[in-house]
């Protein structure tokens, strides 16, 4: 049984991790929340999350909680990362990261603290779709220069960073298959588009999970593949799948789920 601790235990995708790794028969050692969060010392019963003992703990006191762990799932904020994956690392955990919405600079300092040092998935996005859609871009290659590329996606009102982290990786493959050379968020007035411009566009709207579109269209012809995810548990049941096969690597490296399923 593979045991687990999962920081932002209170969050959306948090709350959903734990349900369901508790039904999918994950041992649930350790949770994490922010040090101020007024629910820090309650079991996750009495929080009405699952059924378990364990008690949420504030991040001043990860060593504690991760330190039985196998696994350290996270989706909290890039601030809460950058601070709390070094302890991680340094109690050799293996680690599930997927949280969005870094900068260059911090995504640099992460790869710099984990990179050699213990295996780990990061992904902008742990659904098995989403990451298949990934991998068939890369055939899209072979269209004429005539045809542009666009991606469009859609979140629920609370999700604070846009373009999502799984529209900004569509766009860096897209971008290298095309020679595109710059992004463009969105147009208004007079503002045609330049043969090395992408687009992409994102709505925020009510209690959307996600929906991402791939859009590419020639002078008679457009064909859009398009990804709906129905719920947030598609997000936890991938990071789950991912934490099934990290727990058999021992490469001190950071895997993709690319390497998850077999693709690389």
């Amino acid at each position: 049984m593979t045991k687990i601790c999962i920081a932002g235990a209170m969050g959306r995708m948090g709350n959903i991790l734990l349900k369901e790794a508790k039904n999918r028969g994950f041992e649930i050692v350790g949770a994490i929340e922010a040090t101020d969060n007024p629910n820090n010392g309650k079991s996750l019963s009495e929080l009405g999350i699952c059924d378990s003992d364990v008690r949420l703990m504030g991040s001043e006191r990860i060593n504690q909680a991760a330190k039985k762990a196998d696994v350290y799932i996270t989706f909290t904020t890039p601030k809460a990362e950058v601070m709390n994956l070094p302890s991680v690392v340094d109690l050799k955990k293996r680690i599930i990261l997927g949280t969005t919405g870094f900068t260059e600079s911090q995504t640099r300092q992460l790869r710099d603290v984990i990179s050699d040092k213990v295996p780990a998935v990061f992904s902008p996005n742990f659904s098995l779709g989403i990451n298949i859609l990934f991998k068939l871009t890369q055939i899209l290659g072979s269209f004429p220069p005539e045809y542009d590329f666009s991606i469009s996606e859609i979140h629920h009102t609370g999700k604070k960073d846009s373009p999502s982290g799984t529209a900004k990786r569509l766009g860096e493959i897209v971008s290298a298959l095309r020679g595109y050379s710059q992004s463009v968020y969105g147009r208004e007035g007079i503002s045609p588009r330049k043969p090395d411009e992408l687009e992409i566009s994102a709505l925020r709207a009510g209690g959307v999970p996600g929906i991402h579109d791939l859009i590419i269209a020639g002078p008679y012809e457009l064909l859009k593949i398009e990804h709906i995810a129905f719920s947030r548990s598609v997000f936890a049941q991938g990071a789950l799948y991912a934490a099934e096969w990290i727990i058999k690597q021992d490469e001190p490296r950071i895997f993709t789920m690319e390497d998850v399923l077999g693709f690389s």
